[in-house]
């Protein structure tokens, strides 16, 4: 059963007949850096008929090693965000880590996320439903689908009003993720539209000791399953020189090769939707 409410967020609105997407570096790394992305993936999506909202992260709270770049802070990273609203007039969506976070992130983010390691955190679900912005949830990587009703309902009774879930893989063993698309269908039936995150699906966890590795050649694959499997949006983190990425080098996907993608998930949109 396809999800029945949609969520606007500015101009881009889940659940449609449109497919949206939530793209950019997983990690703020400079102004100058997030800006220049943020205007390159907004000009690709705009001409490939996709709805834009940037996405990166002040602060990577969960990196595999203490030495790892966690990003600029809270501070830093949300003036930036706040100069590509102002700048590009681009929605913007960040994650937060503590309940703490949520009324500051919300003064600048058009949309709040909670990580997939801390979906089940109701301290955190109860603030970021609190502030009274849309609520982007990812999927534990450790949660059945079913499961996600139980964080939905959290939301919902914690005053949340516009609520997206996004599917990012599961635990399949030790350092292995698997997607399962039944997924898509089934978190559907909560009634919220459900975005598949391409990238992160595609992460090898800790499996070079102190890095996080991934499979990237797979990306496309699943991206375009996930279409046609019905998703309402799509989540991608982009970088234009991937190898030197400061968070995610292994899955962040080539900002070259983004048009030729979301080109390809066009059409299969486009085919599974035309008599909806």
């Amino acid at each position: 059963m396809k999800n029945n409410k949609t969520v606007k967020v500015k101009n881009v609105v889940f659940g449609g007949a449109e497919l949206p997407l939530i793209a950019g570096p997983c990690v703020i790394e400079s102004r100058d850096h997030a800006l220049k992305m943020a205007e390159a993936i907004s000009l690709i999506a705009r001409r490939q008929g996709f709805p834009y909202i940037f996405k990166s992260s002040f602060d990577k709270a969960n990196r595999t090693s203490l030495s790892s770049f966690r990003g600029p802070g809270i501070d830093a990273g949300l003036a930036i965000l706040q100069d590509i609203k102002n700048n590009l007039e681009i929605p913007v969506l960040t994650d937060v880590h503590l309940p703490e976070q949520a009324e500051l992130v919300a003064e600048i983010a058009d949309v709040i996320q909670v990580p997939a390691f801390l979906c089940r955190q109701t301290d955190i679900l109860q603030a970021v439903a609190g502030t009274g912005k849309p609520v982007n949830s990812k999927k534990g990587q450790f949660l059945s689908p079913w499961k996600m009703n139980n964080v939905v309902e959290k939301l919902v009774e914690s005053g949340a009003t516009d609520i997206l879930i996004t599917e990012r893989g599961s635990t399949f063993g030790y350092e292995n993720l698997v997607v399962d698309l039944r997924s898509i269908p089934i978190m559907q039936e909560t009634g919220w539209p459900v975005i598949f995150d391409a990238t992160h699906s595609a992460q090898v966890p800790g499996i070079y000791g102190g890095l996080t590795g991934g499979m990237r050649a797979y990306i496309p694959t699943m991206l375009k399953a996930a279409v046609a499997a019905g998703c309402n949006g799509l989540f991608m983190e982009v970088h234009d020189q991937v190898e030197k990425a400061r968070s995610d080098s292994a899955t962040q996907w080539p900002l070259d090769k983004l048009e030729e993608t979301l080109a390809q998930a066009g059409r299969i949109h486009r085919a599974v939707t035309v008599n909806e």
